[in-house]
């Protein structure tokens, strides 16, 4: 009985097999929804992820903003060499000269202006408007001639007629001349204003020709580089530029030395002309103003 059993038995299992094999059976296959790890899963193939592509759009954004700084260094670099080597050249030649070097090339004369406007960023008050404050205090009747005008920003805030002069000009509210032959008519003006304008080595001038625009008892105002007359520096010595002046015909009405970036002089005309000839002043030599690579 026990022996029967055990064949019945034997004879099911080689049925079961003969099933499974005929069925062609096969292992069940892990999951794919188990990962194993550094796994990506097939749909997700092809696709970022959130944090790693954040990560190199920030890395991307750091790399631009390095080359971005770079480049603007540089450019401010060439700008600032451009700037310091045409403001050398305007100290160290005639006016007449100045002016046939920017007719040549007018960009030059905009790259140095752009140039001239960042060194004065730095100063703590501009001269300027010292000059822009006196003309409201006084008539807006007096006509004004702007000597070195640059963006003619004194004509631009005051309700004077004011005649701006410059190297070259951009429009119709200036007039490009070398600031000893402007076309204004003998004593015309009533106020003459040099603002950081003395550039030339024949600046002298430049003040006889504001003292030929300007009307008998006019005014004439200086502000100037304050180094340019410190004698302690290798500057003029401002009692004899003052005096030089006077003997071309002005009177020395007031000084200004309280700020310590300009000076400002002021002068009037005087109503009767000076009998010293004018090649007979003894003007003394206005140091360049050079400026520093910053």
């Amino acid at each position: 009985m026990e022996m029967e059993d055990r064949g019945r038995s034997r004879k099911r299992k080689r049925a079961k097999h003969r099933r499974n094999k005929s069925e062609g059976y096969k292992q069940v296959q892990p999951s794919h929804s188990k990962k194993t790890i550094g796994e990506v899963p097939e749909e997700d193939e092809g696709k970022e992820h959130p944090k790693s592509s954040a990560s190199v759009r920030a890395k991307k954004s750091v790399g631009l903003a390095k080359s971005s700084y770079f480049l603007e260094k540089m450019k401010a670099r060439l700008s600032g060499g451009h700037f310091r080597m045409l403001n050398e050249k305007l100290y160290t030649c005639t006016g007449n000269e100045a002016l046939d070097y920017f007719k040549e090339d007018p960009t030059l004369f905009d790259m140095y202006h752009a140039g001239y406007q960042e060194q004065l960023s730095h100063w703590p008050e501009l001269p300027v408007n010292i000059i822009i404050k006196w003309l409201k205090d006084h008539s807006p009747s007096l006509v004004v001639a702007d000597f070195g005008c640059g963006d003619a920003r004194l004509a631009k805030n005051v309700k004077n007629k004011v005649f701006s002069f410059d190297l070259v000009s951009h429009g119709p509210s200036v007039i490009a001349c070398d600031m000893s032959n402007t076309p204004l008519n003998s004593e015309s003006v009533d106020v003459a204003v040099f603002c950081l304008s003395l550039m030339g080595t024949n600046f002298p001038n430049y003040l006889q020709e504001a003292c030929r625009v300007l009307k008998p008892c006019g005014w004439l105002l200086i502000a100037e580089v304050k180094s340019r007359f410190d004698p302690n520096t290798g500057g003029a010595d401002p009692k004899k530029f003052t005096k030089a002046v006077c003997d071309l015909g002005f009177s020395s009405i007031t000084k200004d030395f309280s700020n310590k970036m300009f000076i400002l002089l002021y002068f009037k005309k005087k109503e009767v002309k000076d009998s010293k000839r004018r090649k007979d002043i003894e003007w003394p030599e206005l140091k360049p103003c050079l400026y520093k690579r910053r």
